[in-house]
């Protein structure tokens, strides 16, 4: 609803501005005003650009673990996230909103599992502790689609935030501390 209403105040703004211009246009082409107004309008999606910008997550090479099939699952979950976070700002619909979710619900546990194996193939002597931070994470998303199901609109922006959050934090430092290990192992 929040972000319905964003949009709607955008685009009526964007039909005034218009309007505004057209009148301005009426007083002569050196009124000032219908100027000010393209100078808005033009500047408006650097403006959107920038302050929408910061809700998206990007891959940085310092998060890189150095297994390839690792960081490419990294990238696919930052992508999947990131198509979440367009669900929630843009108004295309309930239905591609759960399905964002449900795919990246579901892509991070198989890359849970297939990280998990990894560790536990080759012996990572964190893999208890590693492992039940990922279910710490399940849980804590799993209470948010329980809340996502009553308050669609209230959770979402919460569940988004924090999977951003956790991802990157968890990638950035708990995963870190298997890749030399791994690597050691012969894991690329």
């Amino acid at each position: 609803m929040r972000n319905s209403l964003q949009t709607f105040g955008l685009s009526l703004f964007i039909v005034l501005a218009f309007l505004v211009i057209g009148i301005g246009f009426l007083f002569g082409i050196d009124n000032p005003i219908p100027w000010i107004m393209i100078a808005i309008l033009l500047v408006l999606p650097v403006i959107h650009k920038k302050m929408t910008s910061r809700k998206f997550v990007s891959w940085d090479n310092s998060l890189s673990v150095g297994i390839t099939v690792i960081d490419e699952e990294h990238q696919k979950l930052l992508t999947l996230i990131n198509n979440l976070q367009t669900a929630v700002l843009y108004p295309t619909g309930e239905s591609f909103e759960r399905q964002a979710l449900s795919e990246l619900v579901d892509y991070t546990k198989y890359h849970f599992e297939r990280e998990e194996k990894l560790m536990q193939d080759n012996g990572y002597p964190e893999y208890e502790q590693h492992k039940q931070q990922h279910e710490e994470m399940i849980a804590k998303v799993s209470a948010f689609l329980s809340s996502y199901e009553k308050d669609r609109e209230g959770t979402v922006d919460e569940l988004t935030s924090f999977l951003k959050t956790w991802l990157i934090d968890h990638i950035a430092g708990t995963d870190q501390r298997y890749s030399q290990f791994l690597q050691d192992k012969g894991v690329h």
